[in-house]
């Protein structure tokens, strides 16, 4: 690939349309190395890796304007763009002050200016302004809100409502060839997810000290999707006893409900009796009003109405309510850039301590020592053999043979790229999840996420929507039925009514993706020992899955080492004793140059680097 982050990429939208183009083709990646299986020894054997990515299907993109208008024109001028982090230098990655860290509007530390690949898919600089007044939070820089150029940073915990900006907008002509011109504002991950406010990977990231390369921005709202409208649910007690969709009877039951749902433990007579029964049939004996049931199912423990059970639905909920005030009114948080930021910070700092990451360079095998039944190394398309103790490969570059006892489940994705928010109000800046019910039995909800311009993901005056379920048949099938509740398709065939209530659709795409999670090590034929196996995305709306996988494969790896620590400061790393003696024979023997000298080299990431302990020779 010529991209980081594999099926948790984000791309501009001229990226994206390549990379519609290339899983449409499906085209077999060239050997250049013919003669590689003579690299293999007679105690050897070589285990062939797939020669295609077949993790995504039936992609399906439609522009629903003027698509000839837009022949000739190109992407405008390149914006700035994050580094390759193979050629990572210490200055442009070291940790912020102590001042910075604590200061409310935390700003990225990354200048670099190297340039990145044309493709690179989460294009811009994080640490250009935000468009829009939404605010920003960076976790583990004290819970401050950082806000966008000029505005002052809220109080923690408390709403960031955006001001009024246009009360009853119009929406404006948006045209395909805009779209074009302005493709690198577009930031489209290929998966959707939101950040649980206390979830496993926002506490990775402050531990590991990650937070600092990326920002986000809070999830504004939480929405329903009830008797053919969009509602805006209220989450927390202010948003309770303000809202004026509920009745105080319905007020009072929900805060009921909602107080017993954060101690349910300590009251296992009031549900015990359903354990065995579906939340959805518990939720019918709380004496709650039919809104207040769907609410509580579908947007706030958002699980399934058939499938989950009564312990699973008040997990889902304590959890969603625990979250609430860390960062904002919602549990949740989006990453300023999309998703696919979030590895890449991770490879950032993986380079700053050596990491090296090659892009466009494939694998034809792994060699496995007969005797010993361990991979002990790669062979790439160049024919050079690479070793290596531990090899970690991402499902998709397993071949059909190595995966004939593998289930997989798929993910249906819909992106679109519309003209308004599918519940305007009177700031256009708003960052929502919406749950749509099952259309019809044995369907799944479908999740919807809407993101604003101030998200960095979409041009001014668009919204881009990530529609995503789990897949009962192609992504176009299970998901275009949820699209025509919620928006316009065709502008010429709407009527004026509906042209008001519904947004448009200017572009969209939609695509199938494997999901490989929950899948047994054991489920794969003939894997050696010392080869681990990471999935792709999980349908799931947190990242979750992917910590917990993560933390797994190094544990069984390094069961002594503790996993993503914080990493120390450039100025305390030193080289190991080999690359120090080597460093000398070139340096004076004073003690003033050693210090600085390794210090500045081990943030380079030329070495293994230690932290230095205080009273080490030098």
């Amino acid at each position: 690939r010529n991209y980081y982050g594999g099926n948790w990429a984000s791309f501009s939208f001229s990226g994206l349309l390549s990379w519609i183009k290339e899983n449409q083709q499906k085209t077999d990646l060239s050997d250049e190395c013919e003669d590689w299986r003579k690299l293999i020894l007679e105690n050897e054997e070589a285990i062939p890796l797939s020669r295609k990515d077949k993790t995504i299907e039936h992609v399906e993109d439609f522009c629903f304007g003027d698509q000839d208008s837009a022949e000739g024109v190109e992407e405008a001028g390149a914006l700035p763009k994050l580094p390759v982090f193979g050629a990572c230098s210490a200055e442009g990655v070291s940790p912020g002050s102590e001042k910075e860290k604590e200061s409310p509007a935390v700003e990225s530390t990354v200048q670099e200016t190297e340039s990145q690949e044309p493709e690179q898919a989460t294009g811009t600089e994080p640490e250009r302004a935000a468009e829009g007044n939404g605010a920003q939070t960076t976790p583990g820089s004290g819970s401050s809100p950082s806000t966008a150029a000029g505005e002052s940073s809220p109080e923690l915990g408390k709403t960031e409502t955006a001001p009024s900006e246009i009360s009853a907008p119009e929406p404006k002509k948006i045209t395909y060839s805009q779209i074009v011109r302005e493709g690198r504002r577009f930031n489209i991950d290929l998966v959707s997810k939101l950040l649980y406010s206390r979830g496993l990977l926002i506490d990775l990231l402050i531990k590991s000290n990650v937070s600092r390369y990326a920002e986000f921005k809070n999830a504004t709202r939480v929405l329903a999707f009830r008797e053919g409208k969009v509602e805006q649910v209220p989450c927390s007690r202010a948003d309770v006893f303000n809202s004026r969709q509920l009745t105080m009877v319905e007020k009072r039951m929900l805060m009921k409900f909602l107080t017993f749902c954060l101690d349910y433990e300590q009251h296992p007579d009031e549900y015990q009796d359903y354990e065995n029964s579906t939340f959805a049939q518990f939720l019918q004996t709380r004496k709650l009003t039919p809104s207040l049931q769907h609410f509580i199912l579908h947007s706030i423990a958002m699980v399934s109405e058939s499938e989950c059970s009564t312990l699973e639905g008040l997990q889902a909920t304590k959890k969603f309510l625990q979250c609430l005030g860390r960062y904002g009114n919602t549990p949740f948080l989006f990453p300023l850039y999309g998703q696919g930021e979030i590895p890449q910070c991770f490879c950032r700092l993986c380079a700053v301590f050596g990491g090296i990451y090659c892009l466009r360079h494939a694998v034809q095998c792994l060699v496995v020592d007969r005797a010993s039944g361990r991979c002990k190394a790669i062979v790439d398309h160049f024919g050079q053999r690479i070793s290596a103790n531990y090899f970690i490969v991402e499902d998709s570059y397993l071949s059909e043979s190595t995966c004939t006892n593998v289930c997989y489940r798929q993910i249906s994705r819909a992106v679109l790229i519309t003209d308004q928010s599918v519940l305007n109000t009177d700031s256009e800046q708003q960052v929502s999840i919406l749950t749509v019910p099952p259309m019809e039995l044995g369907k799944p909800a479908v999740c919807v996420i809407e993101l604003c311009s101030s998200t960095m993901t979409c041009m001014k005056d668009t919204y881009l929507v990530h529609l995503t379920c789990p897949s009962t048949k192609t992504a176009r099938e299970d998901l275009e039925p949820v699209v025509q509740k919620l928006f316009h398709l065709n502008s010429e065939k709407e009527t004026e009514n509906e042209e008001l209530e519904k947004p448009r659709v200017l572009w969209a795409v939609y695509f199938n993706m494997r999901d490989s999670s929950g899948v047994e090590k054991n489920s794969y034929d003939g894997l050696p020992s010392n080869v681990y196996v990471c999935s792709g995305p999980d349908s799931a709306l947190g990242n979750d899955c992917a910590v917990k996988q993560a933390e797994t494969i190094f544990q069984e790896m390094f069961p002594t080492e503790e996993f993503c620590p914080p990493p120390p400061n450039p100025e305390d790393i030193i080289y190991d004793e080999d690359e120090i003696e080597a460093e000398e024979s070139g340096l004076s023997n004073s003690p003033e140059t050693k210090p600085e000298s390794s210090a500045e080299e081990g943030s380079n990431g030329g070495g293994a680097a230690v932290p230095k302990e205080e009273g080490m020779n030098e």
